[in-house]
């Protein structure tokens, strides 16, 4: 039986190139602190967002869930390792604009990210994987475990930090004041 490794190829090229582009712009490698964590739990720290996993990767986790079930409805004739590459390109386009100038000031204005100032490239290439996780977990799980997990994640985080996925999409597009002040711990 032959099986095409293309997808898997292209996927891995993605993320390399859009890792080279993020350095070509002037982020940071890792965090400038000179030290790599697996985790960081400080969420109001410069370090935020600087290492490899914080409290927003399971905000990516998510992405790969809800990835996962859209591309199954539009696209479930692809391969799944070609759903995974049009998944991949959707977030590492995301992770582009996500630490683009724009967005970066949009989002010290508009919520408590004050102490933002882009991803480091390691935490881009790990919330790329991470939402690679979440995908290959919709593979395998049932869709009510995909569903709940994507509860538990949202739950988690508005509970520990005050944030995720959907508070995160709400503050930069339609920013809140009492969102805001909740957020802020008022």
């Amino acid at each position: 039986m032959h099986r095409s490794y293309t997808p898997h190829l292209v996927t891995a090229a993605v993320i390399a190139l859009s890792a080279l582009y993020l350095l070509w712009i002037g982020r940071v490698p890792w965090c400038e602190c000179g030290y790599v964590k697996l985790w960081h739990g400080e969420t109001m720290s410069s370090e935020n967002s600087q290492h490899i996993s914080d409290w927003y990767t399971p905000s990516h986790i998510i992405h790969g869930l809800l990835f996962y079930a859209g591309l199954w409805l539009v696209a479930r004739r692809l391969s799944f390792g070609w759903r995974l590459t049009i998944a991949t390109v959707i977030e590492c386009a995301w992770e582009i604009i996500e630490n683009s100038d724009a967005i970066i000031e949009r989002y010290r204005a508009v919520t408590i990210s004050l102490d933002y100032y882009g991803d480091s490239v390691l935490n881009t290439v790990a919330d790329v994987l991470a939402m690679i996780l979440g995908f290959w977990l919709a593979r395998v799980l049932p869709v009510w475990v995909s569903v709940a997990l994507v509860i538990f994640f949202e739950v988690l985080t508005a509970w520990v930090i005050r944030d995720g996925l959907v508070l995160n999409v709400l503050m930069l597009l339609w920013p809140l004041e009492g969102v805001m002040e909740w957020q802020s711990g008022g």
